[in-house]
């Protein structure tokens, strides 16, 4: 094979390899970020609601749960609400605490 031909296929192929490291490390964000959603969102065993906040805020959630809902005051990351079986839901209201 002459190095014409030799010489591009080579640049080519290493220009694949080491771009493959940079591919590989960019996957790791979108599938964190899917495995803690913003809001409400439940594991196998757990509810929970992630408030997604860049600013600190703290605000108030409704939890729906079978007898009356109630409302809590939760900060920036992740809250544990309780039990999935017993946490059908919760939302945001619109206001601060």
């Amino acid at each position: 094979m002459s190095v014409r031909r030799f010489l591009p296929a080579a640049v080519g192929a290493a220009a694949l390899l080491l771009g493959l490291p940079a591919a590989a490390s960019a996957a790791p964000g979108p599938v964190a970020s899917a495995m803690n959603p913003c809001g409400f969102y439940e594991t196998g065993s757990d509810a929970r609601y992630n408030h997604c906040t860049s600013d600190g805020s703290n605000v108030v959630i409704e939890v729906e749960v079978f007898g009356p809902n109630y409302e809590r005051c939760v900060g920036p990351g992740n809250t544990w609400l309780g039990s999935a079986s017993k946490i059908q839901g919760a939302h945001y209201v619109g206001r601060t605490c």
